[in-house]
């Protein structure tokens, strides 16, 4: 298994993603990619954050001579129903409050691209699930939460790496999931394509 012998590059503007990936040492930069994340209306939401972040990954590699580039997309599911980001306060406060007291779904999508002299040579596209039980809140608990500004720039309108952790009771399975990138999928999805993200110690 190789070492990273290409540049590392991150399509999301997420600080979150990026903080995480800063996390682990790794030498990359980040390009935003801008793509239209309009989902068709009968979407899995499986499909819908493998579709994205291939999408973001691709947007990106016309810009790339070699690389591997890492695309990623977050979504918040209740009653299989797709939470994206909220459009504004209100919408932000009838999210949280459809979620308190019950549990829900966070998918995350991540799409591997790698090019070589400007063409895309192989692509792989993986998605994981996260089950995530917000505890029951009142009002005042509501209200603060939107105060802090935190759920207006997150996908079901909570940050679990922020205040929000205060809002979750459990969770079964990965939480850097429900932070927005799994770095242990990550890791096993550039293993599949034959490379090995850390140096040797």
């Amino acid at each position: 298994m190789d070492k990273m012998p290409k540049e590392l590059i991150l399509a999301s503007g997420s600080p979150r993603r990026r903080a995480l990936l800063e996390g682990l040492n790794l030498s990359f930069r980040v390009m935003t990619s801008h793509v239209d994340e309009t989902l068709p209306p009968d979407i899995k939401p499986k499909d819908a954050v493998q579709n994205l972040a291939l999408k973001k990954a691709k947007a990106v590699s016309i810009s790339a001579s070699s690389a591997l580039i890492i695309g990623a997309d977050t979504v918040v599911v209740l009653d299989e129903q797709i939470l994206g980001k909220p459009t504004d306060v209100q919408d932000a406060m009838q999210m949280i409050a459809q979620l308190q007291g019950r549990v829900h779904h966070v998918f995350s999508g991540i799409a591997l691209v790698e090019v070589e002299e400007g063409k895309i040579v192989r692509e792989i596209t993986r998605a994981r699930k996260t089950d995530v039980w917000m505890r029951p809140l009142s009002q005042k608990k509501i209200d603060w939460y939107i105060r802090t500004g935190e759920p207006l720039d997150k996908a079901g309108a909570y940050g679990i790496q922020g205040y929000g952790a205060t809002l979750i009771e459990k969770m079964d399975g990965c939480y850097f999931n429900v932070v927005g990138l799994s770095l242990s999928l990550l890791d096993q999805m550039m293993e599949e394509l034959g490379y090995f993200m850390f140096h040797d110690f």
